[in-house]
């Protein structure tokens, strides 16, 4: 199977081909002992968000507002990933962060249905308002004039 029909699934709906992504692997600073000096095992993912047709408008949206501070001027969404010894752990790890925060930005916000105040707690309140009133007026001394 070839690096272009091969795709990133999403959910029963999204799917992201692999050619969109392009790996970099570098020395990492996590785990390995002596090995780190020696092995390229740190995954760097970089993916167009912006250029990126596998997305609907309004999840590609909501993945930007979502994750601006990963996403370059440039539109690329950077993740690195070190967690692992090797650099396919590691690699499937940051396709699976990736995974996630595509699934999170694809659940559509819930509409917000305005609520009015029910009428017995508005009265309660100014019912609550008056009693307190008459309380402080209780305490007043008596003018002249009454």
């Amino acid at each position: 199977m070839s690096e272009r029909t091969v795709r990133l699934q999403i959910n029963d709906t999204l799917s992201i081909p692999m050619a969109e992504f392009q790996f970099a692997y570098v020395r990492s600073s996590g785990p390995g002992g002596q090995n780190v000096n020696k092995v390229n095992s740190q995954v760097q993912l970089a993916w167009d968000v912006e250029a990126s047709s596998a997305l609907p408008e309004d999840v590609r949206q909501r993945l930007v507002q979502t994750q601006r501070g990963r996403i370059s001027k440039a539109g690329l969404l950077r993740i690195d990933c070190e967690e692992f010894r090797t650099r396919e752990r590691n690699r499937d790890a940051c396709l699976e962060r990736l995974r996630e925060m595509i699934r999170q930005a694809a659940i559509p916000p819930k509409k917000r249905r305005k609520t009015r105040i029910p009428k017995r707690v508005i009265e309660g309140r100014l019912r609550d308002k008056q009693e307190r009133s008459e309380v402080k007026q209780a305490r007043r001394r008596p003018r002249l004039d009454d």
